[in-house]
């Protein structure tokens, strides 16, 4: 975050009141209609915190995809939906054509846009193709142009943007620490039906994107573990675990491996943190500043045997981690209370970059 940027959070840090009503704040989310997008759950449960926090929202699912028809419908529901609401605040919760459509939409009326950049949409993403990741990025640069403040969950993702880092403030996304507790391990195995002597490393494979969270890394990883301690159960959540059993998962663990190329905040290491689950990493996204002071954990170069061995060592030793004490910084209500800054100095002080 620029200093100036500091500045304006420090003197705008109360609800500003906007003709007697709470701050009206619209809210567009990529995902399927009718549902929240499990990729995008953590999102979903900011906003629940942000209307607890007095704030009134409406939500709009945005699914136009690679599909142009169905993009111009979703831009057109758009704009009908901002001439209703009339909300005081755009907020796109992601780059690309969603926050590119927010920029056009939102410039008649002429309302003020926050854009959050989460991972994917400034990161390279191999999954999705030359053409389409160039068009994608290309979208994420030019919409923030129009944005009034720019979140971006990490500093390495804030360092992508080509222009307006100046109105960037650095917030990565919260954790529940009422639902990320620890369990005890030997409760939490059983729930899961895993056996209580097991040694057992989990993975995160879900995702917007899952090309570029190398699970053939972590695979050759476990391999090179399985050879120095022997048997190892390897589970690898694929996005169908409900989120509040994902606790259960994170305390019966010996070992989260993270070996991603790319990534913005993963959730999942805020989530182990809050679980007091160890974790082996790779330098990516904002992992080494979360992991800082963490205890047992590992940074290790993108090399299977090293991650390997600092996973066995790591398992071996039966330590859970101190990490939900050195991510309180990042409770849900914490960065609640930072996005609220935010939204009071885009209405307070004018253009956020000013």
């Amino acid at each position: 975050m620029s200093r100036g940027a500091e500045k304006r959070l420090e003197k705008y840090g109360r609800m500003v009141a906007r003709d007697d009503r709470p701050i009206r704040v619209l809210y567009v989310v990529p995902g399927s209609p009718g549902s929240s997008s499990l990729s995008m759950v953590f999102v979903h449960e900011q906003i629940t915190h942000l209307e607890k926090a007095g704030l009134e929202t409406r939500t709009s699912i945005f699914s136009a995809g690679a599909n142009l028809q169905r993009a111009l419908r979703e831009a057109w529901g758009l704009r009908q939906l901002v001439r209703d609401y009339r909300p005081d605040i755009v907020h796109a919760q992601y780059g690309t054509l969603t926050a590119f459509t927010c920029a056009l939409i939102s410039l008649v009326p002429r309302v003020p846009l926050v854009i959050t950049y989460h991972g994917s949409d400034l990161n390279p993403s191999p999954s999705d193709g030359t053409l389409r990741s160039t068009v994608q990025k290309l979208l994420s640069q030019f919409a923030a142009l129009r944005a009034s403040a720019i979140i971006c969950v990490s500093h390495q993702l804030r360092n992508r943007l080509w222009w307006c880092r100046g109105k960037v403030v650095v917030i990565p996304c919260g954790v529940d620490l009422d639902l990320f507790q620890p369990i005890p391990r030997a409760e939490a195995r059983s729930r899961l039906g895993w056996r209580d002597g097991e040694r057992i490393v989990l993975f995160n494979a879900a995702g917007r994107t899952t090309a570029g969270k190398r699970l053939d890394l972590a695979e050759a990883a476990v391999a090179v573990m399985r050879g120095l301690i022997g048997e190892v159960r390897f589970v690898v959540l694929r996005g169908g675990v409900p989120h509040e059993e994902m606790p259960l998962y994170l305390s019966g663990a010996d070992c989260l491996l993270m070996t991603s190329d790319y990534e913005g905040s993963p959730t999942i290491i805020k989530e182990a943190l809050a679980c007091a689950l160890p974790i082996v990493s790779v330098d990516v996204g904002d992992v080494v500043e979360r992991l800082k002071g963490v205890h047992p954990s590992r940074i290790v170069p993108r090399d299977p045997r090293v991650i390997g061995s600092a996973a066995a060592e790591i398992v071996l030793s039966g330590r859970r981690s101190n990490g939900r004490e050195v991510i309180r910084e990042l409770s849900a209500t914490a960065v609640r209370d930072k996005i609220l800054q935010v939204y009071n100095c885009v209405l307070g002080g004018g253009r956020y970059g000013n």
